[in-house]
């Protein structure tokens, strides 16, 4: 993770990597990625997603949205 030691522009807090559950409603369903990287505030627990990171994420609504998914949870480990 890049700029781990960066401060939380919400509490001026310090991001440090951890980990985020992701979820999006697609209207139709919805899709809830677990244990996703990110940088992850120490003070407030906001968290950041990297680019990388975000792409796949992406990769994993469109498939959800291509196949009508109605529910989809998964976990980072599992689709990374």
């Amino acid at each position: 993770m890049n700029n781990a030691l960066g401060r939380c522009p919400l509490c001026g807090g310090e991001k440090q990597p951890g980990t985020t559950t992701f979820a999006v409603d697609l209207q139709f369903g919805v899709v809830v990625v677990r244990d996703v990287p990110a940088l992850v505030c120490k003070q407030c627990g906001d968290a950041w997603i990297e680019d990388p990171v975000a792409a796949r994420l992406e990769d994993i609504v469109a498939d959800a949205r291509r196949r009508h998914t109605v529910v989809e949870i998964t976990q980072w480990q599992q689709v990374a």
